[in-house]
């Protein structure tokens, strides 16, 4: 039990700075988040904070992946440098997907260029009894950075992270990155019950990893499901949403804007939205009045501009990010996002540029 754990054993929520806490509120990013009118269209972008940064990278040098995540000066530090760099509307909590199955003991890296590395791949139902609970203890350093982060940013929100349970399953049965999911996929159709657990067990996981977020100071919680393109609708609906509308319907009653994202999610937009999230991400393959019609009412959208164009020049960027802007007109709620994530070679001033030229276009 933690030192500050009242009588139940919870840890209490720090009473939050009133004038920051109503600043954050009145925030673009929350009002676009609430639907409500916004001064201009807020922006920021998935990956805004590292790989493309050469601050990031000096920062970082000589320091493991996992390593820095469990830092809260270095997760402070990195979060911030996009803030004070580009000034996007919201910075998003430096992590990885995979943290919170680090902390409850698996024996897993992030292996430079090929990614979260799995030592024994979950596969049996034996496999699956390696998954305990998380506590907040587990990830103390967490709950340490969003203390830290939330006393610098001041009046700009912070967005927790997460990986949807589909996503890290997948990591989890294949033991890595995979292009085809066959060894997940085989689960998924050959063994549904273990398949189910398994991901009911990865929602309670990832549930309470957003829990120790918003409880030590995040604003808002976006749940990355970056591997859910590879899936049929049908398989989607039975397989997958169950577990991702657990984890929003966990964290429903605290307050915050829950957003959901994943890659090649044309045909899955809306039920994605059906998960329970209040702002469904849009990758760059569907434009925003056409997710909007799949997604339909009573959600925020974000996105889309592909990643790719940002290698474009200047002119080529303002032209395609006009035409986000001009697909997104009349929505019911749109934060400005890329497609996917900031790739690791782009220009930086390219992202500074980006935000600068949406909000003068949409400053109202």
């Amino acid at each position: 039990m933690s030192a500050n754990a009242g009588p139940t054993g919870q840890t209490p929520t720090a009473t939050p700075d009133p004038v920051r806490n109503d600043a954050v509120q009145e925030s673009a990013f929350l009002k676009a988040c609430r639907r409500e009118p916004v001064p201009h269209t807020p922006v920021w972008f998935m990956r805004q904070a590292g790989r493309s940064l050469p601050e990031y990278r000096k920062v970082r040098e000589g320091i493991g992946m996992l390593d820095s995540c469990m830092r809260p000066d270095l997760v402070t530090e990195i979060t911030l440098q996009p803030v004070r760099r580009h000034h996007v509307d919201a910075a998003i909590y430096f992590s990885d997907i995979v943290v919170p199955l680090k902390a409850i003991g698996l024996d897993l890296d992030i292996k430079p260029g090929i990614g979260p590395v799995v030592e024994q791949p979950v596969r049996t139902r034996a496999d699956l009894a390696r998954l305990r609970d998380l506590t907040p203890e587990d990830v103390s350093y967490v709950t340490e950075a969003i203390g830290m982060l939330t006393r610098e940013l001041g009046s700009t929100p912070l967005i927790g992270f997460a990986g949807a349970p589909f996503t890290l399953a997948s990591y989890l049965v294949e033991g890595g990155p995979s292009r085809t999911y066959e060894n997940a996929k085989a689960m998924m159709y050959g063994d549904p019950e273990l398949w189910a657990d398994l991901l009911d067990r990865l929602a309670d996981i990832t549930a309470a990893f957003l829990k120790v977020q918003i409880a030590a100071g995040a604003s808002a919680v976006q749940l990355f499901d970056s591997w859910a393109g590879a899936l049929a609708p049908a398989d989607y609906r039975r397989s997958v949403l169950p577990a991702s509308a657990k984890v929003f319907d966990a964290v429903a009653g605290h307050g915050v804007p829950r957003i959901h994202f994943g890659v090649g999610t044309g045909e899955l937009l809306g039920l994605m939205g059906e998960a329970g999230a209040d702002v469904v991400g849009v990758d760059w393959r569907v434009p925003m009045d056409e997710a909007a019609r799949r997604v339909g009412p009573g959600k925020a959208l974000q996105g889309n501009l592909d990643p790719t164009v940002l290698f474009a020049g200047r002119e080529a960027v303002e032209t395609k990010a006009r035409e986000v802007l001009d697909t997104a007109t009349g929505l019911e709620g749109h934060i400005f996002n890329l497609g996917h994530g900031v790739m690791p070679s782009t220009d930086p001033d390219a992202l500074t540029r980006l935000v600068e030229y949406v909000h003068t276009q949409t400053a109202r």
